[in-house]
């Protein structure tokens, strides 16, 4: 148990991520214009597989959980890049979506140093 409040931060801020990337990658394909939107999609995507992953071994204790905090740190903060661009288009749930993934990178990057 004790390695799970260890993770607990972490934990909590890749599950909050990855239900916010799904939730702006759904909200993309409702945009007008999906085709340009196609890398935010893909990038909210893997970053929610990777968050879900992350938050999972972490809370099994893995011996890998630093080396994929590192991992989720990166993927989080390509994912922050490519939806704040769009939100300063006006896009409200990329700009949610940003502000999660570089909460969750910070959470990651204090686990794996």
């Amino acid at each position: 148990m004790a390695h799970n409040t260890l993770f607990q931060a972490c934990i909590d801020a890749c599950l909050r991520c990855a239900s916010v990337c799904n939730h702006c990658a759904s909200a993309c394909l409702q945009e007008d214009d999906v085709k340009m939107l196609v890398r935010c999609i893909q990038l909210d995507l893997e970053c929610a597989a990777i968050c879900n992953a992350a938050a999972q071994v972490m809370s099994l204790g893995g011996t890998l959980s630093k080396d994929l905090c590192r991992v989720c740190a990166e993927i989080c903060d390509a994912c922050a890049a490519e939806c704040e661009q769009h939100a300063q288009h006006g896009m409200e749930h990329c700009r949610e979506c940003a502000e999660a993934c570089r909460r969750c990178a910070d959470e990651c990057r204090k686990m794996a140093p």
